[in-house]
């Protein structure tokens, strides 16, 4: 009998309301949900592909236990879950047992803050390991967002997010919300949110390497040398205060230290005039100085800078400039400048300190931790070169560092060395290939859903909960399932409350404790405009979400540093301005090449490039590069270019745009699925290629420890077709 679900999809952070339609056990169609309050029927085409992943053939359904053959090639056989779990913590207790807690380490990857059982279930299996070695894809993103949250507002969630349907003034730095759909910005049919922007007489400017799809929306586009955003963001600030054109507001009031604070940051922008930057930058003097006039002219306005500025080295000073930026114009936490949410689930009403920084470092660098994190970017290293220190064990959930981390040669290289690996994911890919044991947990559309972190970072306050809309074969398992399970037995005898506490949990499960945060949040029971308060019981009977309102002010009662105040000029920020002064003096030669990243709407991260419905198409791993550094090296659109850089080589066809500023080139991001020994089937036949086997786990921001991935050195030239052959089958073999 046909049926008609709706639930919110959770591919990317935009969480849009799909209607799906079912038949027989099987998806006939999948569409945007019109009565969605927040994305009102948008959808792009990974929400189509959901359906993908429940018939995927090369989704994993049971425990995988590697075997060696008799040739002595690994072969994998399928086990029962208790076996699995049984040999899963065997596996990691023997490691930690032979070389100390601190051997095995952990990577968490961009899937699990997707999943509300994964993030209340997650937590407690890390603490068990006791292990220092933790790490996600936030150090290869968003870490100098959170940073910047943490020093300056108290909690690393408290990220203020763009009134972006109110603003009167856009200026996007090191973003193309149009194909992300937000990225810190929850914002679904973000292309049409842009448009009204201009529609109401606003307006927008993107400042990027690449005139992007979001560029292509804007009423002005302005190239910057890749890696120099802070050099400009820091020219702003100066003309800020230069012009006299710093008037913070009501604000004024909640700064800790403020004439000290303010008279600080001066000091450290004064070297920053436009003139001293505009040769490393490339943006004309003039024209940032007339940026800086209308942005605080504006009735309105809003800086919003993503992925380019904080996959760099100064990654960490980016993100606090935009902060500045922000609140000295007075469009920090105001009427379409930069505002805070108000989730139904609040993961930081009642918890101070959400964050740190440097409490440990990573064994052969010293790159300081960030709560509780170690920079991915030191993963290969402290595997292969830490000596007795070395990890000789490790254990990924739904993550992909082959593909997504710095350098991934190397990490492929040092994942083979290691002593036992198990993986929580439901595909055998690049890193999963190197597991001792894979445990694969159920596909988004047989669990339930409620969006924990991204209602934390949403344009609009939102609640909404889906039901799963296939019931699970007896013999799957939940991703909260499998730690629970691992849990049990990595510690089965805990104190008494523990004990207590992880009883009622499994009893609960994720739904359980749902509706517990909802009872017991800021719109539980007596909240006036819901009559009697949301609860999972009246969010189940409006399966197309509630609406609960726009975003409005926070600031002083969110704040949580120890003085509720506003802490403009943390100490480590203002120390590391003196290597951004530096840097001015060793801008880029005018014949080098640098390398930086780009998203596109029907690629998600380092997977799903087995779907066949989003591979269709023309080629789109593709290098682009501006007709003069075409010319430059004698390419043509089309031909295969050979790409270089410190680290290792890769081969992509030309695409020649003058959409890229000359002197810069761009791989998009999470293709390369060539390694032997997976079963991606379809990735086989469009592998592209690697931008990973290109950065440089080297290159990270000091402050913080971000890879570095936007402005890679390169060299290219054309590819000659026994190079390329040669190079290709040597990365199958790897």
């Amino acid at each position: 009998m046909p049926r008609t679900h709706y639930r919110a999809c959770t591919l990317c952070e935009a969480i849009c309301g799909l209607e799906i339609q079912v038949d027989g056990g099987a998806v006939t169609s999948i569409r945007g949900d019109a009565d969605d309050p927040f994305s009102r029927g948008h959808i792009c085409p990974k929400g189509v592909a959901m359906q993908d992943l429940q018939t995927d053939p090369d989704r994993l359904h049971r425990p995988l236990l590697k075997v060696e053959t008799s040739d002595g090639t690994p072969s994998w056989r399928e086990i029962p879950w208790d076996e699995a779990y049984d040999r899963a913590v065997e596996g990691l207790r023997g490691v930690q047992a032979r070389h100390g807690r601190d051997a095995i380490g952990v990577y968490l990857g961009n899937p699990n803050v997707h999943n509300y059982g994964s993030l209340l279930f997650g937590p407690p299996v890390l603490r068990a390991l006791r292990t220092k070695h933790r790490y996600s894809a936030t150090s290869v993103d968003q870490l100098p967002s959170h940073l910047a949250a943490w020093s300056m507002y108290g909690h690393m969630m408290l990220i203020p997010v763009p009134d972006l349907d109110r603003t009167d003034f856009f200026l996007c730095l090191g973003g193309n919300p149009a194909v992300s759909n937000g990225s810190l910005m929850t914002a679904p049919d973000v292309k049409k949110r842009l448009k009204a922007v201009r529609a109401r007489g606003g307006r927008i400017v993107v400042v990027d390497p690449r005139r992007t799809e979001t560029a292509r929306l804007a009423e002005e586009h302005l190239f910057v040398r890749p890696g120099t955003d802070a050099l400009l963001l820091a020219a702003f600030v100066r003309q800020l205060f230069a012009d006299d054109l710093v008037a913070i507001g009501r604000l004024e009031s909640s700064l800790s230290d403020q004439d000290d604070g303010l008279a600080a940051v001066r000091a450290v922008v004064e070297p920053f005039t436009p003139e001293a930057v505009a040769p490393a930058t490339g943006v004309d003097p003039e024209t940032l100085r007339a940026l800086v006039r209308d942005f605080a002219a504006a009735p309105s306005a809003v800086c919003y800078g993503r992925v380019g500025l904080s996959m760099q080295s100064f990654g960490g000073l980016c993100q606090w400039l935009i902060q500045l930026i922000n609140l000295l114009t007075g469009n920090l936490d105001r009427e379409g400048g930069a505002m805070l949410t108000h989730p139904a689930v609040d993961t930081v009403m009642r918890k101070r300190g959400g964050g740190s920084l440097g409490r440990w470092r990573s064994i052969v660098r010293g790159l300081p931790e960030f709560a509780g994190e170690l920079p991915a970017a030191t993963m290969a290293e402290d595997m292969l070169d830490a000596g007795e220190a070395s990890l000789r064990g490790f254990l990924t959930v739904a993550g992909n560092p082959v593909l997504s981390t710095p350098d991934g040669r190397r990490l492929d290289e040092a994942l083979g060395g290691l002593e036992f690996m198990v993986s929580i994911d439901f595909y055998l890919n690049e890193t999963t290939r190197h597991a001792d044991l894979i445990l694969p947990p159920t596909p988004p559309l047989e669990h339930g859903h409620y969006d924990l972190a991204f209602n934390q970072l949403a344009i609009r306050d939102v609640a909404k909960f889906s039901e799963p809309v296939f019931t699970p074969p007896p013999d799957a398992r939940h991703d909260w399932q499998i730690y629970a399970e691992l849990l049990r037995r990595l510690d089965p005898k805990p104190p008494l409350k523990r004990r207590l506490q992880r009883f009622a949990m499994r009893r609960l499960g994720p739904e359980g404790l749902l509706a517990l945060a909802l009872r017991f949040g800021p719109y539980g029971p007596g909240w006036k405009p819901f009559g009697q308060g949301i609860t999972l019981r009246r969010l189940r009977a409006r399966p197309h979400g509630v609406d609960l309102g726009a975003l409005r002010p926070a600031f002083p009662e969110r704040l949580r540093t120890e003085d509720r105040r506003i802490h403009v000029a943390p100490a480590f920020y203002l120390d590391d301005m003196p290597r951004l002064v530096a840097s001015l003096e060793e801008p880029a030669g005018v014949d080098d090449l640098v390398l930086i990243g780009r998203r596109q709407v029907r690629s998600n991260n380092s997977w799903m490039h087995n779907v066949p419905r989003l591979m269709r198409g023309k080629d789109r791993c593709t290098l682009l590069l501006h007709p003069d550094d075409a010319a430059r090296c004698e390419l043509a659109d089309g031909e295969l270019v050979r790409v270089r850089s410190r680290v290792g080589a890769v081969t992509a066809p030309a695409e020649v745009s003058d959409e890229m500023m000359a002197g810069v080139v761009s791989l998009p991001h999470g293709w390369g699925h060539r390694r032997r020994g997976t079963r991606l089937h379809v990735a086989e036949e469009h592998p592209g290629a690697s931008i990973n086997d290109l950065t440089d786990a080297c290159a990270v921001d000091p402050l913080c420890g971000t890879a570095a991935f936007s402005g890679v050195p390169v060299e290219i030239e054309r590819a000659a077709v026994g190079r390329v052959a040669k190079d290709t089958e040597r990365e199958a073999v790897e």
